[in-house]
């Protein structure tokens, strides 16, 4: 292959390590402001998102290119037509975490301490998506080894099976204190929509991750 066509696969692989990478700041950065009840830094990190949006765009126009100017190879093919996906998934993460930090704002501004508790015991699901971005990055930047891509994969189906679990718990605990308090169900169910909005963002970490197996190693896309 031409080695233009080397350098322009590269690059767009270097484009989505570095978005998810952004996201992956974001969300470090939006937890560290959800452990301090900052709602201020809240909005800087949606600041930061929408400074994301036109980056998927702008991968996507470079795949379009390299298919007009190379006409890839059916495994490249396989590759640039993962990178696709990969884009839309980070897009639906990036209004993921956006929808759910602007939710959040508006509980911790409320300022309510029974709720506050809940939403610190639900941080937990935050840290697994963070280990999954680790993860998601790490199997980008090894991309020539089959192996470690699969455990890779593997440790992020772990920790959205983890987060299944934690979600389950905290409901759990919600109908619990709405029985104990006689607190408004609305308020508790409101909170439990916002974590499970929280939960698609490591269920897009995990279909990028079969995403980077199919273009390793073939199979169902």
């Amino acid at each position: 292959m031409l080695p233009q066509y080397h350098d322009a696969r590269h690059k767009v692989r270097d484009k989505v390590i570095g978005l998810v990478k952004n996201l992956a700041e974001t969300n470090r950065f939006a937890l560290d402001a959800m452990k301090s009840k900052d709602v201020k830094a809240l909005e800087d990190a949606r600041l930061g998102l929408k400074e994301m949006a036109s980056v998927t765009e702008q991968i996507d126009n470079d795949i379009v290119v390299i298919f007009a100017k190379f006409t890839p190879s059916a495994r490249d093919l396989r590759e640039m037509v993962s990178y696709l996906k990969i884009t839309s998934a980070l897009n639906r993460i990036r209004n993921n975490i956006n929808s759910y930090l602007k939710n959040m704002q508006g509980i911790l501004v409320e300022n309510h301490s029974d709720i506050n508790l809940l939403i610190d015991d639900s941080l937990r699901i935050n840290k697994c998506t963070l280990d999954s971005f680790d993860y998601a990055i790490e199997m980008l930047n090894t991309f020539e080894d089959d192996d470690k891509i699969k455990k890779l994969a593997s440790k992020i189906s772990v920790e959205y099976s983890k987060t299944e679990d934690i979600y389950s718990l905290l409901e759990k605990d919600m109908v619990q204190k709405m029985n104990d308090t006689g607190a408004s169900a609305e308020e508790y169910f409101n909170l439990l929509k916002y974590f499970r909005k929280n939960l698609k963002i490591i269920d897009r970490l995990d279909s990028i991750a079969h995403r980077v197996i199919f273009a390793r190693m073939g199979g169902k896309l």
